[in-house]
């Protein structure tokens, strides 16, 4: 079946700036989602429709707003972004989509199996394009990094309104592609050095014992996650588990799942994988901890990226697994190289204070960074050291002389933290001196709260930097379980023996 794709309101005069009702800096950010979003959609064949306002001169709507995208006139245009994608342009004159339009009509031919909802306004027509569309019983998406508003504070009030009232699927397009790196596992761990001693006792009886049942065992969360680590653990069990005589199922990673669903079935000789169990839990356990609460922080951005800097917190030796772990929960970047070998990324960061104090001056700081660094490198300037932040960010700007691509704001809580007022403030001044182009980094103790906080207030976040919640992170106690020895259903009090039924489940060895 086929789907179809609703384009609400891409048009110069809301996204393209001296138009009366142009939505901000905000909304054009969407606009390279929405190209993806447009490509992989009509690589699928799906059906495009925009839905154009295309206003009288003397439009009734024009009492409660500007005049604005009149028929004919360059504001009533499909931004040039999107004009090379095809698709059917339909007119209208509220912010319904479908009264006076033609796309009743063509849903009823086309039959879509899912209609997705992108553009502007959020909370005006993005949310009542869902809403009639959801009275007409299609399942509906709503990719919340394709849809934006010039009112931050009801665009979120929208998003939850269409996800939980009108039950519409909230996804985002630009989640990364999962990477696939290929893990080693260092010999202490495949010598059983990790492993709670009595797993290594009962192997060693087992064999002195001659006994080697094929046994069948489960695995399965305390609570509801994102998993994470099984591309790890399936790398140990590859090694580990005699080919031909070896079947695993598991979920796939980044998955999400629930409590107590089975997420790994490993069904071999049991002293090929006896003494492991502490290993592949603890690799499931803390990764998906990792992962899900990255995946917490993602959310709460709407569509902002988030890269994760919390190598800082943990062991060295897991740095890396934490920060792949942290992509995989759907942060864009990591800090550590450790983790942007295992994803295949280059690893992103700004400049640390101790270069600027150093140098004993912030200006100093950045032209040295920019002097010795390759051009790779974002230029990307902290700013919070010695100088008011908005001061500081004009003056490094003016040094760089257009060079600059960002600032950072990670303000210590002895001076108040960063505001949702500061980050204000730092882009009225850029944008007044001339440097619209400088992008706003926010860090210093993040969480998803404090995220949703910067989003409500509307603070022109550009990129979010989350360390320690990410880090810090409780695992996700996983249990393995035995449910069946040389095929014979069986297990301990309180569980059910033989075979957990998953249907999600797909085999990987």
């Amino acid at each position: 079946m086929a789907r179809a794709v609703i384009v609400s309101d891409m048009l110069r005069g809301f996204l393209e700036e001296g138009h009366p009702l142009y939505c901000g800096p905000r909304s054009r950010r969407i606009i390279p989602n929405v190209q993806k979003l447009l490509e992989e959609e009509l690589a699928k064949g799906s059906k495009v429709f925009y839905l154009c306002d295309n206003h009288d001169p003397d439009d009734p709507e024009f009492a409660m707003f500007p005049p604005h995208c009149i028929a004919g006139t360059p504001e009533a245009e499909v931004i040039p972004e999107l004009a090379q994608y095809p698709g059917k342009i339909l007119p209208k004159k509220t912010y319904s989509l479908y009264l006076n339009t033609t796309l009743d009509k063509e849903l009823k031919e086309l039959k879509p199996e899912t209609v997705v909802v992108c553009g502007v306004c959020t909370h005006i027509c993005v949310l009542h394009g869902v809403s009639e569309t959801r009275t007409r019983h299609y399942p509906v998406e709503v990719p919340v990094d394709c849809v934006a508003s010039f009112d931050e504070k009801a665009h979120v009030w929208a998003l939850d309104y269409i996800e939980n009232v009108l039950g519409a699927k909230l996804t985002r397009v630009t989640a990364t592609e999962l990477p696939k790196p290929r893990f080693e596992i260092p010999d202490f761990i495949l010598a059983g050095d990790t492993s709670d001693i009595y797993f290594v006792r009962t192997v060693e009886i087992l064999k002195k014992e001659g006994i080697n049942p094929t046994a069948t065992m489960e695995v399965f969360p305390s609570r509801p996650g994102i998993l994470c680590g099984m591309e790890e653990v399936k790398t140990l069990l590859e090694q580990v588990l005699p080919e031909g005589n070896r079947e695993v199922w598991a979920l796939s990673e980044g998955e999400p799942f629930q409590r107590k669903e089975v997420v790994l079935r490993i069904t071999a000789p049991y002293q090929s994988y006896g003494v492991y169990e502490t290993v592949y839990l603890g690799m499931l356990s803390h990764c998906s901890g990792w992962a899900t609460a990255a995946k917490e922080c993602v959310d709460a951005a709407q569509g902002i990226p988030i890269i994760s800097f919390g190598a800082r917190h943990v062991h060295p030796l897991i740095a890396g697994i934490m920060d792949y772990a942290a992509i995989v929960g759907g942060c864009v970047g990591c800090s550590s190289v450790s983790g942007a070998k295992l994803t295949d990324i280059k690893p992103a960061g700004t400049m640390p204070h101790a270069l600027i104090i150093i140098m004993g001056d912030t200006t100093t700081a950045t032209k040295v960074f920019d002097k010795h660094m390759p051009p790779e490198v974002p230029r990307i300037a902290l700013v919070d050291t010695f100088k008011d932040e908005p001061e500081e960010s004009i003056i490094v700007a003016q040094a760089l002389k257009g060079k600059l691509q960002g600032v950072r704001l990670d303000t210590p809580g002895e001076r108040g933290r960063v505001t949702a007022d500061l980050v204000k403030e730092t882009r009225a001044r850029l944008d007044l001196a001339g440097f619209k182009e400088v992008k706003i980094f926010v860090s210093g103790g993040l969480d998803p709260e404090r995220i949703r906080y910067f989003i409500e207030e509307g603070a022109p976040v550009d990129f979010f930097g989350v360390g320690s919640y990410i880090s810090g992170a409780r695992p996700i106690d996983c249990t393995a379980d035995l449910h069946a020895i040389e095929g014979k259903p069986i297990a301990k009090r309180g569980r059910i023996p033989g075979i957990t039924p998953n249907p999600k489940l797909k085999q990987i060895l």
